[in-house]
């Protein structure tokens, strides 16, 4: 039996650091402007393995579950180096599916003060769960757009349905434009949802720019039928709802060098912490710990805490704990 199967995609990022751009405010919406028709100066660019279901795997290994992983990658140099980096971090890459008539997903990656701006294109991967073996937990996450011509989601629902695995639900992209709410089996069988702050408003339905209050984006969410939800805010740190009270957490401090996977890490940490019995509030910092550690280095895996530093971590920012609000 597996701790844990990643189901979702992986890709091959290209960071470049740009060093001479500017960020424009357009009608309330920040925009990454470059001389237009120019050769533009750029920093030594980094080509790593990663996307959202890898990042959650690669992390889960390291604080120590017995890890699996359902990607598609090309039968390519791209699709082996992502292969080889998943069974270098331990990960089990029996369910990695190679496709003979596709290269593997690679994004660019623009890196500018610290944030970042990834130029994205996902195969049109035909999915098709393979015959999973038990798993305590499973961790779905972003799609390619073609998943919703595939019975993905039916065969998900029935593995969940027959082996009772906890389901940490972090919708992609794709996921949230093709509509969460459509699956109501799926979402009634999820043990934690989580998302962003702008994701919750999209899925739930409010108009983009309105100020809602987070126990109601939170209740929105639970009322869908997960058992917990959990919304983060950048900055702001995040939130949490666990059916019964709500609760507010700080970020951690950190040296910010690059944003990219700071989402997935703070997912990862969390569903680590409850599968290490963690209750919510706990498991928050958890995620928070394994956030603040990723965007202190180049890319999504780099910083992703061992079990050893995720303790560390947490005995560091002691007093930064998660409060009912």
């Amino acid at each position: 039996m597996f701790d844990l199967i990643s189901i979702g995609d992986s890709v091959i990022d290209t960071f470049v650091p740009l060093t001479d751009a500017v960020v424009e405010v357009i009608k309330g919406e920040r925009r990454l402007s470059i001389r237009y028709g120019d050769k533009i100066p750029v920093g030594d660019s980094t080509v790593l393995v990663a996307g959202n279901a890898a990042n959650n795997a690669v992390g889960a290994s390291r604080l120590k579950l017995k890890t699996a992983i359902y990607v598609n990658v090309g039968n390519d140099h791209d699709g082996m180096r992502i292969k080889d980096k998943l069974k270098e971090e331990g990960v089990d890459t029996r369910y990695v599916v190679r496709n003979s008539e596709l290269p593997s997903n690679h994004h660019i990656v623009l890196n500018f003060k610290g944030e970042r701006t990834i130029l994205i294109y996902h195969q049109p991967w035909k999915y098709n769960l393979p015959e999973l073996d038990k798993s305590k937990w499973i961790y779905f996450t972003s799609l390619s757009p073609t998943f919703v011509e595939s019975n993905l989601l039916d065969q998900l629902t029935n593995y969940l349905e027959r082996t009772s695995a906890s389901l940490l639900y972090n919708p992609g992209t794709f996921q949230i434009k093709a509509g969460v709410k459509k699956n109501p089996r799926l979402l009634s069988l999820t043990k934690i949802f989580i998302v962003n702050v702008e994701e919750a408003k999209i899925i739930l339905g409010h108009p983009e720019g309105e100020n809602i209050p987070i126990k109601k984006l939170l209740k929105g969410i639970v009322d869908l039928g997960p058992q917990m939800a959990v919304v983060t805010d950048g900055g702001e740190g995040s939130f949490g709802f666990d059916g019964e009270k709500y609760f507010s957490l700080g970020i951690f401090p950190a040296k910010l060098v690059e944003m990219t996977g700071s989402g997935d890490a703070y997912a990862t940490g969390t569903l680590a912490g409850l599968f290490h019995g963690k209750d919510l509030p706990e498991a928050m910092r958890w995620g928070a710990a394994n956030g603040a550690a990723v965007v202190e280095q180049v890319g999504p895996q780099a910083g992703l805490l061992p079990y050893h530093g995720m303790g560390e971590k947490l005995k560091e920012n002691s007093k930064i704990v998660a409060k009912e609000i």
